[in-house]
């Protein structure tokens, strides 16, 4: 058995992208402003490692789309947690706030990536959809969602404890993780109960998304 490394995976062109994805026209123009806005912004300001730019339809774009279809059609509100460069909340709100009317949240702490957030649902047309939250999750006081979403924020037992006040009964939690996900979800499992599964990532071959449909700490569901 050989112990080499897997070969790196070509970059995905947005053609490629949008195939894989399933997406319509109208949702990849939006994407597009969205791309041009995070390369411009990332100029001036550290929102994702340059290198990562180089495969930007595959690392963010795609990692983040393959959460829709694992969203119930009855969501209508969704909390982003740490949201930073907009992954995966505002490629979320992207995709279903004009086509479904879902409102998204996204929780920054950081005014500087804020205001990159508050620049980019402006160009991309989704002021109607997205409002822009700074605080820390285990601070800010929101209305509970249907749906809460994190994506390279904090250990998966974190975004438990951050979660817990922004889900609503009867919610879904979708935590893209890398191929440490097993290893977070045992670790959680300590010290909560938790209803979860894991689902190969389309984006990595070595990672997953785990999806939450219900937790608690130990002897308390939610």
């Amino acid at each position: 058995m050989s112990d080499a490394a897997p070969e790196p995976l070509a970059s995905l062109s947005i053609e490629a992208f949008q195939a894989e994805a399933g997406i319509d026209d109208a949702a990849l123009a939006r994407l597009r402003v969205y791309a041009d806005t995070l390369i411009d912004w990332n100029g001036r300001m550290n929102l994702v490692s340059p290198n990562s730019l180089i495969d930007l339809w595959r690392r963010h774009m795609l990692d983040s789309t393959q959460l829709v279809k694992l969203i119930p059609e009855t969501a209508r509100r969704h909390i982003d947690i740490g949201s930073g460069a907009g992954f995966p909340g505002l490629v979320i709100a992207a995709l279903l706030g004009p086509g479904v009317g879902l409102e998204t949240i996204l929780i920054e702490a950081i005014e500087k990536k804020c205001a990159f957030l508050r620049a980019a649902v402006t160009a991309m047309g989704l002021e109607h959809h997205v409002t822009v939250v700074r605080g820390r999750a285990e601070e800010v006081s929101l209305e509970k969602a249907d749906l809460v979403t994190a994506r390279a924020v904090a250990p998966l037992v974190s975004l438990l404890f951050y979660s817990r006040r922004l889900v609503a009964k009867g919610g879904i939690c979708l935590f893209p993780k890398g191929r440490t996900a097993a290893d977070e979800l045992t670790e959680a499992r300590r010290s909560w109960t938790i209803k979860a599964e894991m689902i190969p990532s389309l984006s990595d071959p070595s990672a997953a998304i785990i999806a939450i449909q219900s937790f608690g700490t130990k002897g308390r569901r939610s």
